[in-house]
């Protein structure tokens, strides 16, 4: 693993631009209507009551946002479990984005907190509920936030001349890659698992005893296709050439194509087998939900089953897009399109909330931007098959 590092090397350029100026100012408004929650509680900003108990919030910084953050776990297990050393160019940059996406994500669920002040409980022993799987969740995400960030330590010490220091860190990395592959996979099925707890408070299009494969199975396309999509962005945003990393960007989308596939076809499969299929088609808007998501989940399936528009850089991108929005889409139907609370009960998310989830977002960008200028997170050049083993063999 060491034998790659050196061909890390930073993008300098200005920090200041109309991009991070307007991702600061986002950022700040998000900062200004957390305090007021802080301060306030959280029907000062939020629409959130009995009824729904959890909002935009929980549905995308956690459950949305954490799939989005599943690129480093993805490339984790493909290039140090599968063995395939050709995809490492494309693994820093992923495990930069899985760092910032998982620790905005787990910071902000404190805000999402009822009494905030007894979050600390979840740490004591006599506090915790062995039996929950929002315990185990919480446990998850913590741990892996504490990995990613050890895993991407080797950039700051390379940043900063720690050669001997970084070289120690690498004797024991492999521990933490281990580690940065189990979690997700633990926490990223649970949250399946906590949906299947809800019981018939989840719609039947949504709600099935398969939910912790679905959930992580899309979990990991969504990973595999956000490389492809920041890595297509990143060239653009920062006029950097990708040609050599197309060949394996072509391959990741080879990936996503097949487990979609399967993904999709286990999916009916399960409606047909409980006999739910026809609520596909009476639902109302719940039907209309269900399709838009399967739609954006067909469509990378279909494009990329022709060689071509895996080698094409806006078929790769629509691709990787539609495939994104799909898990994103299969997210929030099943956490709160599908919840049924009883009759009553309504929610629609506030201007603050989704000024806060904005901010959020744009508070990623803006780190990422950063690190990617100050840090050694892309290749100098992105190196073809051969050139790799060359190196490996060194």
């Amino acid at each position: 693993m060491g034998s790659f590092h050196n061909e890390h090397e930073p993008l300098g350029g200005k920090l200041v631009s109309k991009t991070t100026a307007v991702c600061a100012i986002l950022a700040l408004i998000a900062v200004f209507l957390l305090a007021k929650r802080m301060i306030l509680g959280l029907g000062s900003v939020t629409n959130l009551n009995n009824g729904y108990p959890w909002g935009i919030w929980i549905v995308y910084d956690v459950v949305i946002g954490t799939a989005f953050a599943c690129g480093g776990y993805a490339m984790a297990f493909l290039t140090y479990v599968m063995n395939k050393g050709e995809y490492h160019p494309l693994v820093r940059p992923a495990l930069l984005a899985s760092m910032f996406g998982y620790t905005l994500g787990g910071a902000s669920i404190i805000f999402d907190l009822g009494r905030w002040w007894n979050g600390w409980h979840i740490l004591v022993p006599s506090y915790m509920q062995n039996g929950s799987v929002m315990f185990e969740v919480a446990l998850c995400v913590m741990a892996y936030i504490c990995v990613l960030w050890i895993e991407f330590t080797p950039a700051f010490l390379a940043r900063f001349h720690k050669t001997a220091l970084k070289k120690k860190l690498e004797k024991v990395l492999f521990v933490f890659i281990a580690l940065g592959v189990l979690l997700p996979t633990m926490h990223q099925s649970s949250l399946g698992s906590l949906l299947v707890v809800f019981g018939y408070q989840i719609h039947p299009l949504w709600q099935t005893p398969i939910l912790p494969f679905l959930f992580l199975c899309s979990a990991v396309t969504m990973g595999f296709s956000i490389v492809v999509f920041e890595a297509l962005v990143g060239s653009s945003g920062f006029k950097r050439s990708i040609k050599h990393e197309i060949p394996q960007l072509a391959k990741l989308a080879k990936i996503v194509s097949g487990m979609m596939a399967v993904y999709l076809a286990v999916r009916f499969g399960d409606l047909i087998v409980r006999g739910d299929l026809g609520l596909a088609f009476t639902s109302g808007f719940k039907s209309l939900m269900f399709w838009l998501e399967i739609a954006l989940f067909a469509t990378p399936v279909v494009m990329f089953m022709k060689p071509a528009n895996r080698h094409s850089k806006k078929a790769l991108f629509v691709g990787a897009v539609s495939m994104l929005m799909g898990g994103a889409f299969y997210r929030l139907d099943a956490f709160l399109i599908g919840l049924q609370t009883g009759n009553g009960w309504s929610y629609f998310p506030s201007v603050s909330e989704l000024l806060v989830t904005f901010g959020i977002i744009a508070a990623e960008v803006l780190l990422y931007i950063v690190f990617v200028r100050k840090l050694p997170v892309f290749y100098t050049h992105a190196l073809t098959p051969a050139e790799l083993a060359a190196a490996h063999d060194k």
